[in-house]
């Protein structure tokens, strides 16, 4: 099975890349920018809210993944329950086989785990322990 990455992560990507690379004649766009943006244009076109990390070319996946480099690599914020026998963490919102095999993972899987845990927004990350996220 291949992992499929979010369209709002598309979109951060192209955020990132806009304020990094700008257009200097307001029409031409950064190479990373091109990739990206047809990415999401067959995406918007397809009416698709994610798609299968195989089918980036290999400038937008670099373009993806130099985004993703910029971005906390762990939703870890030192309250780990999964250490107490917890199957799901409190602290991160994390399984605790996500927990386990996470330096294992893609950043794609990654990604999938992070895009989860905040739509859930129950973890004490989201909740009074937003602080320690910073």
């Amino acid at each position: 099975m291949t992992s499929a990455i979010h369209i709002t992560d598309i979109e951060a990507a192209i955020n990132h890349w806009r304020a990094r690379a700008p257009s200097h004649d307001g029409v031409a766009l950064a190479p990373e920018l091109r990739a990206l943006a047809e990415v999401y244009g067959r995406m918007v076109f397809a009416h698709a809210d994610a798609i299968d990390e195989k089918r980036l070319s290999p400038r937008a996946m670099d373009a993806w993944l130099a985004w993703y480099a910029t971005t906390p690599d762990t939703p870890c914020i030192a309250i780990c329950s999964t250490s107490q026998g917890d199957a799901w963490c409190k602290g991160c919102g994390r399984s605790f086989g996500e927990v386990q095999h996470w330096l294992a993972m893609s950043p794609v899987d990654k990604r999938a785990v992070w895009r989860r845990i905040t739509q859930e927004g129950r973890a004490l990350r989201f909740t009074r322990y937003a602080e320690r996220a910073l």
